[in-house]
C-alpha cells in the first residue's frame, strides 16, 4: 500500500517556534521522511537541528549532498544551502537565490512534487512575503496535499496567507493540530490523484529548474524561462521572463535566480534604497573635495575661482539634502505594505476621513 511519506515545510520569520510545536506532536517511530526549509542567516550552522534533536521525537539533521532518504528522520536545508529531491536521495546546493533567498521554499517543494507527485504533503508554516507559494501550487497541481498553518496562529501571517490567497488548500488548521493531522495523513491509503497528465504544466521547463538549483546542468544559451519582459533582475542584472502559474505570476533571470512578483518589487525597493545612499555618499565627498578646492584657491589669491567652488560645494550641499529627504519618506514596496495601505486607507474612507480610493 502506497502512503504519502515526503513531507516538505516552509517556514520564515516566526517560524522557529511553529517547526518545533509540530515536531514535538509527532511519534518517535514517525513513518514518512521530513524535510524543512527555515529562512536563516547563512552564519548560523545546525541551530534547528539541535534544537530538534532535544526533544527526543526524531533525529534531525542537517541535509548532506547526496544523501539517502528515509523515513522517520528530520532533513534540514544547511543555511545558504538550498535543499532538493530527487528518487531517494537529497541534492544540497548553492544555487542561484530564490525570492532572495538561499535556502528557498519553492525549490525544495518543487522538486519534491516533481520527484514524488502524490505522495507529497506541503506544509507552509509561520513566515513574511510569500516563498514557498508557487511551490505549494506545483505540489498540489502533482496531486500531492497542502497544508497551511491558520494566518491567525503564525507569529508572522504573510506566507500562510498567501499560500491560501493563491492555491486551493486543502488543509488549515494552527500549528498544534498539524502533528495530528500529518499523522492521519500519513496513515491514509495513497488516493491516486495524479494521472501523469502534465497538469502543472511545461515538466521540462520545471525540470530545467531544478536543474538550476542543483547547478549541475547550466540553463543552455538563451534559454528563456517564460515571456520576456524588460525589468531586469535585481541580483544579476540580467533580463527576466515572466512565467504564469494558476493566474500568479513569477519571474526569473536566464542565470537562474527567481522571484515572486512580491519579492522583486521588495528587492527593486531595496535596491533604489541602496542606489541612493550611494548617490548621498557621493554628493558629501563632492562636497568634501568642492570645499577643499576652494580652500586651495582662496590660499594663492583667486577669490573669484574659490567662490564659485564654495557656491557649488553649497548646492551640492541641497542636492544631498533631497536625497536624504527622499530616503526619509520612501517605503519599503512589497505586498505586506501594499495590503496594510489599501486597509489603512479603506478604514479611514469607512470612517469618512479619506476619499474613496
Amino acid at each position: 500500500m502506497q502512503t504519502r511519506n515526503i513531507i516538505v515545510i516552509g517556514a520564515s520569520a516566526g517560524g522557529f517556534e511553529a517547526i518545533r510545536t509540530l515536531v514535538s506532536g509527532l511519534p518517535p517511530h514517525f513513518p514518512a521522511a521530513i524535510f524543512i526549509v527555515w529562512h536563516i542567516s547563512a552564519d548560523m550552522t545546525g541551530i534547528l537541528p539541535r534544537v530538534l534533536n532535544l526533544q527526543k521525537k526524531l533525529p534531525a539533521s542537517n541535509a548532506e549532498d547526496r544523501e539517502p532518504i528515509k523515513p522517520g528522520n528530520i532533513y534540514v536545508a544547511p543555511p545558504d544551502r538550498h535543499l532538493i529531491l530527487e528518487k531517494g536521495h537529497m541534492r544540497v546546493t548553492r544555487g542561484p537565490k530564490e525570492n532572495r533567498f538561499r535556502p528557498a521554499v519553492d525549490p525544495l517543494f518543487r522538486s519534491a512534487a516533481y520527484a514524488y507527485g502524490p505522495r507529497v504533503i506541503g506544509v507552509i508554516l509561520s513566515g513574511a512575503l510569500d516563498d514557498g507559494t508557487a511551490g505549494l501550487w506545483f505540489v498540489k497541481q502533482r496531486g500531492g496535499v497542502a497544508v497551511v498553518q491558520a494566518p491567525e496562529d503564525a507569529e508572522v501571517s504573510s506566507m500562510p496567507q498567501s499560500a491560501i490567497q493563491e492555491v486551493a488548500v486543502d488543509y488549515v488548521v494552527p500549528v498544534s493540530e498539524m502533528a495530528e493531522l500529518l499523522i492521519r495523513l500519513t496513515a491514509e491509503p495513497l488516493q491516486e490523484r495524479f494521472t501523469g497528465k502534465d497538469e502543472a504544466g511545461n515538466s521540462e521547463l520545471v525540470k530545467k529548474e531544478i536543474d538550476i538549483a542543483i547547478q549541475e546542468k547550466l540553463p543552455d544559451e538563451g534559454t528563456i524561462f517564460g515571456i520576456p519582459t524588460s525589468l531586469a533582475c535585481p541580483e544579476c542584472h540580467g533580463a527576466l521572463s515572466a512565467l504564469s502559474e494558476g493566474g500568479r505570476i513569477r519571474y526569473r533571470c536566464h542565470t537562474g535566480h527567481a522571484f515572486s512578483e512580491s519579492s522583486l518589487l521588495s528587492a527593486i525597493t531595496d535596491n533604489i534604497e541602496n542606489n541612493l545612499w550611494n548617490t548621498a555618499r557621493g554628493l558629501e565627498e563632492s562636497v568634501n573635495l568642492l570645499n577643499h578646492m576652494g580652500d586651495h584657491f582662496a590660499e594663492i589669491n583667486q577669490p573669484a575661482l574659490a567662490a564659485m567652488y564654495f557656491k557649488k560645494a553649497k548646492d551640492t550641499v541641497g542636492y544631498n539634502k533631497r536625497i536624504r529627504e527622499i530616503l526619509h519618506e520612501m517605503e519599503k514596496l512589497n505586498a505586506d505594505f501594499m495590503r496594510r495601505e489599501t486597509e489603512a486607507a479603506l478604514q479611514k474612507h469607512r470612517s469618512g476621513k479619506q476619499p474613496h480610493l
